[in-house]
């Protein structure tokens, strides 16, 4: 995994690969399963500095408290102390931006059974949206209906900022987690720690029993997103990735293959 991708072009490498997860999936699936894409929406407050909002505030209908009409043209008075009621207008020093809330796209992977389009798997890749404020309470909650069914739920945590996924004790420390909840071993969660100098590993995907399961590897989706975007050629790699730091050992590390590469 390259931590490079944790800044702007996240979004695109988001959607990426969960095209890339279900292309990979559509061939290693038995006939009798799909694995689709789907596109759901949630509502990012954190340019607005907003951590956590009470639930009642959530969801609310917002009102104008300024209206501006236009009428027709009347002549207003002389202004005191102008000269023939015209009053010069100050010019705005700067223009700067407001912080609105954004919609931002999540793409997740749905393996289906053909014969009922019943939801069997549901593989979600984590992002920035999923693990701060808002987010991560819409997150959570989804989650936790998706553990109250009988899908099995695979978990993609590809950030180290941000919160983890919710589980009871600590799993040992990595930048980057995947989690499987199977419907026979709820409510344990299996954990697979990613350490920063691994390759991503191949995990199990569930089906219906008795139908084994489809093996996901997931470098090889991470690397046909690279194939197709070459997404280092658009990351600057000149300086450190985005945050968190990391400790001086790993950038040590980074910096060496980043040298190697050609890149320093």
């Amino acid at each position: 995994m390259d931590p490079y991708l944790e800044g702007d072009l996240w979004q695109e490498f988001h959607e990426r690969l969960a095209g890339a997860i279900s292309a990979r999936l559509m061939r290693l699936l038995p006939r009798t399963y799909v694995a689709l894409l789907a596109k759901r929406y949630v509502l990012d407050r954190s340019a607005l500095g907003i951590v956590a909002l009470r639930p009642e505030q959530v969801t609310r209908v917002v009102y104008p408290d300024v209206h501006v009409a236009t009428t027709a043209p009347v002549s207003a008075p002389p202004t005191a102390g102008s000269a023939g009621g015209a009053v010069a207008l100050a010019e705005p020093a700067v223009e700067l931006p407001s912080a609105l809330p954004e919609q931002v796209p999540l793409l997740s992977v749905e393996v289906r059974d053909v014969a009922q389009r019943r939801l069997v798997t549901a593989i979600e890749i984590l992002s920035p949206v999923n693990k701060e404020g808002d987010g991560a309470r819409e997150y959570d909650e989804r989650r936790t209906a998706l553990l109250e069914t009988r899908t099995h739920l695979l978990e993609i945590d590809l950030l180290r900022r941000g919160q983890r996924v919710r589980l009871l004790g600590e799993p040992p420390p990595a930048p980057w987690y995947v989690y499987l909840s199977r419907v026979q071993r709820r409510p344990l969660t299996a954990v697979w720690p990613v350490p920063l100098r691994a390759r991503l590993p191949a995990v199990p995907v569930p089906l219906l029993e008795p139908d084994p399961d489809a093996p996901l590897d997931l470098q090889a989706a991470v690397d046909d997103c690279f194939a197709i975007v070459g997404y280092e050629r658009l990351l600057d790699y000149t300086g450190p990735p985005p945050p968190p730091p990391l400790p001086p050992e790993d950038m040590a590390w980074i910096e060496q293959v980043l040298r190697a590469a050609g890149y320093r």
